[in-house]
């Protein structure tokens, strides 16, 4: 019998989907700057420009966040896998402001 997947796997999910794009989206900064620059040199207008940057971003940053998500959930449980989510973005805004508060 095949798997269903359903509305509440996927909802239970969420919340660790969220947490890992938002963990990850600095990283995965790097490239959408290159598709910047190539957008820059590009035929559509700046508005476009702009639409097209924060779509890919949003796409790029879920997209990660569910291959994360998937794969801590199958390592780890789900529970844990969210947990752990939670604990990166958590560490990555401590780093953040440690880095502010060393250039004062």
């Amino acid at each position: 019998m095949a798997t269903d997947l359903t509305y509440p796997l996927w909802s239970s999910l969420l919340p660790g989907i969220a947490l890992w794009a938002l963990a990850l989206y600095l990283p995965l900064s790097v490239p959408i700057a290159r598709f910047e620059e190539s957008l820059a040199q590009g035929p559509l207008s700046a508005g476009s420009q702009q639409l097209l940057l924060v779509l890919a971003s949003l796409a790029l940053a879920l997209a990660v966040g569910v291959v994360v998500e998937l794969v801590m959930c199958w390592a780890l449980g789900p529970g844990w896998s969210s947990s752990l989510g939670l604990m990166a973005v958590l560490s990555g805004l401590f780093w953040s402001v440690a880095s502010r508060q060393g250039k004062t």
